[in-house]
């Protein structure tokens, strides 16, 4: 961790009519040596709103947990940019296959009310940020880098949570920028910039028992740039849980720019073509509105459903991609491929619809 910004993280258990206090982890033996492994826990111990600060210099961590139920309020500043060292990392760990690697720069846990701002993560090992079991959260202001090549270092990770606020973040990874799965509900994700990437994802889902619905997400204001996906819901063909579901999701003024895949929903996944295709999570309730922009491959949506469970409700409202290409010969000419889809489109259908048109929208 170095540099000179600021992030601040907040949480909020309840709130606390006494002072702040302040607690600098250099008054507890952290040293800046970038050797010395650091923690401090009496401001989860006060009685009242405390702030625990970081300052400036270079603190070589292993794992630090910071365990409530705290008494009070808890903000955390980090004069710095949290630096997970994981291209270092992979390359000592290239010809071993027991080198473990896939450490998350920062885990939130039964979290609930926080706020997380002003936040650089750089060239983390695996993920930056996994959220689990959280209430009312949201993200803000952040940069999330990794190496494109750097594999399974997802930008956020939400699961088992509901209420994610997610704006004015910009993330390039080697793996999903925003990846929801079991569990995730009421999700507003606005003005993220995401590239490279495999974009905002919802799944895999159905792969392990006991596994739960992903539901009332919306994704708006939103821009990929060279990501492997844009838009994403991708469900396994032969899900343990048979009833599991996606739904009630809006996509709305999104920017696709040289995208492989811009829009895609996937109720067949079986990387191991050993599934029955007949047994698959359902998705239904889904909207895409004024979606714009490039697309790499020559298929511009991908609705790939089943005969047992169709997708339900799916509505496209003013899309116009085409076709990018670098080698001079100008547009690719685009498609769409549907397969058991039920819904209807409006506006302006670029490339042509393979849902049916219809004259007007229905009402947001």
């Amino acid at each position: 961790m170095y540099g000179k910004y600021l992030f601040m993280l907040c949480l909020w258990p309840f709130i606390a009519e006494a002072h702040i206090k302040l607690f600098n982890v250099a008054e507890y033996g952290a040293i800046t040596d970038g050797k010395e492994d650091n923690s401090v826990s009496d401001a989860c111990n006060w009685n009242g709103s405390a702030t625990v600060l970081i300052p400036e210099g270079t603190y070589m961590l292993k794992s630090v947990i910071f365990k409530g139920p705290c008494n009070g309020s808890v903000t955390f500043q980090i004069k710095g940019t949290l630096d997970g060292q994981g291209s270092a990392t992979r390359q000592k760990c290239k010809n071993n296959a027991n080198c473990e690697i896939l450490f998350t720069t920062m885990d939130f846990d039964f979290i609930t009310n926080g706020h997380v701002q002003n936040l650089h993560s750089i060239d983390s090992k695996g993920g930056h940020f996994i959220v689990f079991g959280c209430e009312n959260m949201t993200f803000t202001d952040l940069t999330l880098k990794s190496p494109e090549n750097n594999h399974n270092t997802d930008g956020i990770k939400i699961s088992q949570t509901n209420g994610i606020n997610i704006t004015g973040v910009k993330i390039g990874t080697g793996d999903d920028c925003v990846a929801m799965i079991s569990g995730t509900k009421n999700v507003r994700i606005s003005n993220v910039v995401c590239g490279p990437g495999h974009g905002i994802s919802v799944g895999s889902l159905g792969k392990n028992d006991g596994e739960t619905d992903v539901e009332d997400i919306v994704v708006k204001n939103c821009t990929f740039v060279g990501t492997s996906n844009g838009l994403r819901i991708k469900t396994w063909a032969a899900p343990l849980k048979k009833n599991l579901k996606a739904s009630k999701f809006v996509y709305e003024d999104i920017v696709m720019n040289n995208v492989q895949n811009p829009v895609v929903i996937d109720q067949q996944y079986c990387p191991l073509h050993q599934c029955d295709l007949k047994v698959c999570a359902s998705s239904y309730n889904v909207a895409c509105r004024n979606i714009r922009g490039s697309s790499k491959s020559d298929i511009a949506v991908i609705f790939n459903c089943s005969k047992d469970k169709p997708c339900q409700n799916i509505t496209m409202d003013n899309i116009n991609l085409w076709g990018y290409s670098d080698n001079g010969k100008g547009r690719l000419l685009l498609r769409n491929y549907c397969f058991e889809v039920n819904g209807a489109s409006y506006g302006k259908q670029s490339p042509p619809s393979c849902t049916p048109h219809r004259a007007t929208p229905l009402s947001a």
